[in-house]
């Protein structure tokens, strides 16, 4: 099965990447967007993500990989939510800003820029190349 690339966002002040390196896995949980559910029942083990940090940070600051396939979130109050495993695999030695990401006409057409409050977003191997280069990876 080939390797899907993605990118979730999250709040620093409510789950960090330096939480995610501290707990060393998570249950991605509390998305309430039926696309970005879809997104997460798409994702398998193996898959590539990177985490970004919204609100204040605005950059992409990990890699991730996806452990666990999706099953039913638990902090759900209704049926049909799903959330997936993640695991951290590595610091971008340099953050990749929000900024850097809008100058660069390779990713203009990322999600993160088309579906800014989507939390859950699939990326092309292309975006997740060029997204890599550059963070230094």
């Amino acid at each position: 099965m080939t390797t899907q690339y993605w990118l979730v966002k999250s709040e620093p002040e409510a789950y960090s990447w330096s939480d995610l390196v501290r707990d060393g896995r998570t249950d991605w949980t509390g998305v309430r967007n039926y696309q970005a559910r879809n997104h997460l029942k798409a994702m398998r083990p193996g898959d590539r993500v990177f985490f970004y940090a919204s609100v204040t940070t605005k950059a992409v600051l990990g890699l991730a990989e996806v452990s666990r396939a999706s099953f039913p979130d638990t902090t759900a109050d209704e049926e049909g939510w799903v959330a997936v495993e993640l695991q951290p695999v590595s610091a971008l030695p340099k953050p990749v800003t929000l900024e850097a990401i809008k100058a660069e006409p390779a990713l203009k057409d990322t999600a993160l820029l088309r579906q800014s409050r989507l939390s859950v977003m699939p990326l092309t191997a292309a975006e997740f190349k060029k997204i890599s280069r550059l963070g230094g990876l």
